[in-house]
């Protein structure tokens, strides 16, 4: 099945990590393949990873880790629930207690500390609002404002107040180092807040000399004030709309999102668009029409990816989620092109004046100019298909290294595709590469015209400095 422009992004979990299903959904266009380190075990995830590669030993698939960050969490309840009904008053303590008789605790012995009366508490993504009444020295009261089943371990959002535990916890930690000696392709950073907590991570992954690209999960208030500093830093954004709804008023998520993926674009970043994309799906064979809408109107706002999250990792229909995903790619695509729609190149990659940012810019001009069905670029680390990307060529675009970890990064680039190849002995011998290529994977026909972009010597990063017009040949 054709890959669809637009990547998809899974979940893997109890529905999806099957010998018999994983293999299905990369069949049906999946690219990037998350783990989700707020679930399981090392152990767990260490069996999902190596079923992963058992089943993309021929494929470029990148796995991506997503931390946990510092999610606040109810306490354990007695029973498992609590109901708690608009006017009641509840206490947070500090110590740690079993939840009942409207006397609750959480993870975090601070919050405490940080609330001030009047601050809002949300629980359960918002299922359950309170605003607090009282501080005392190891408690807060709160009045509940909309009542609820409140359940263990349901996750707490505080959106008016002043955090002091850090973006990166101490498990956030393990899991780096768990992301570190096992050689995943991407790592997604939750609830950052400024640039900085990018720039720590970059820095003690270069201790460790790997190289793990970093996605900045956008979803708290001081990541939307700091959002270009955050892009900048990151290699690549994800719009986290669940929590985003919650710390911030719902109503503006849509619009956030535009301008969320808009920075990303300018930047020359690729951006995810996550979180209840198909969620009936995870009950339902077919998603709501409401849904379809969403996930069409997030490629057309420019995502270079949807993201499925329970839909893959317990939902019912794990497949079937991933290939409505590429079929509603796959017509939003075709009405791109055919209204040529496709976004503007990003102004401040040509504003830096970057020869590479440069030459993916004729590129996009001269593949209009001569009708090209075709973009082949030697992109060593991925710095040019990335920009490449960033210009929508309207024609698919091959992404050639002899890195295999470049070309998994590679397969979250919007329109790209990657592949492993031997570095051609000389710069001469690439057309001959490209012929071959494009014949064995039926990219384009005898005749057609297509782009190469290149740098010699070929293998070297940063190199990239030129451009041909090739008429493939039969070979």
């Amino acid at each position: 099945m054709p890959q669809p422009r637009t990547k998809i992004v899974m979940t893997i979990g109890p529905a999806s990590a099957k010998p018999d299903i994983l293999p299905k959904l990369l069949d049906a266009g999946v690219s990037v393949i998350r783990l989700n380190f707020s679930h399981g075990t090392p152990e767990q995830r260490k069996a999902y990873i190596d079923l992963i590669r058992a089943c993309t030993a021929n494929r470029h698939i990148a796995i991506m880790g997503d931390l946990g960050g510092p999610k606040i969490r109810i306490g354990h309840i007695e029973n498992g629930a609590l109901l708690v009904r608009a006017g009641d008053t509840i206490t947070i303590q500090r110590e740690e207690c079993l939840g009942r008789d409207n006397i609750i605790s959480t993870n975090y012995p601070c919050l405490v500390d940080d609330l001030q009366v009047g601050q809002r508490i949300l629980i359960d993504d918002g299922a359950i609002r309170m605003i607090v009444l009282e501080k005392l020295a190891d408690a807060v009261l709160c009045q509940v404002l909309q009542g609820d089943v409140l359940q263990s371990n349901k996750g707490l959002n505080l959106p008016s107040t002043q955090v002091s535990i850090p973006s990166i916890t101490e498990k956030d930690w393990a899991d780096i180092d768990f992301a570190i000696a096992e050689k995943l392709d991407y790592l997604a950073l939750s609830f950052v807040r400024t640039a900085t907590e990018i720039q720590q991570v970059r820095r003690y992954l270069d201790e460790h000399k790997i190289r793990i690209d970093l996605i900045a999960k956008i979803e708290k208030p001081e990541a939307v004030a700091n959002l270009h500093s955050i892009v900048e830093a990151a290699d690549a954004v994800l719009v986290a709309r669940g929590d985003l709804g919650v710390e911030m008023d719902l109503t503006a998520v849509p619009v956030m999102q535009k301008e969320i993926v808009n920075a990303a674009h300018e930047a020359g970043k690729p951006v995810i668009v996550a979180t209840q994309m198909l969620q009936s799906m995870i009950e339902a064979a077919i998603p709501t029409r409401a849904e379809v809408s969403d996930v069409a109107n997030a490629i057309l706002d420019g995502a270079d990816a949807c993201m499925l999250s329970g839909e893959t990792a317990v939902g019912k229909y794990p497949v079937g989620a991933a290939l409505v995903l590429h079929e509603i790619a796959e017509h939003t695509e075709e009405y791109i092109v055919k209204k040529r729609l496709s976004l503007t190149p990003p102004k401040l990659l040509q504003m830096t004046h970057h020869r590479t940012a440069a030459i993916a810019h004729g590129t996009r001009c001269v593949v209009e100019d001569i009708d090209a069905k075709l973009v082949v670029v030697w992109s060593q680390a991925g710095g040019s298909a990335r920009y490449l990307s960033k210009n929508r060529l309207g024609v698919p675009i091959v992404a050639l290294s002899d890195d295999p970890a470049a070309a998994r990064r590679m397969a979250l680039l919007y329109g790209v595709t990657p592949l492993h190849a031997a570095i051609p002995a000389h710069f001469d011998d690439l057309p001959l590469l490209v012929d071959r290529i494009a014949n064995t994977y039926g990219f384009a026909q005898p005749g057609d015209r297509v782009v190469i972009v290149a740098g010699a010597p070929i293998g070297l990063v940063g190199v990239t400095n030129s451009l041909s017009v090739h008429t493939i040949s039969a070979r």
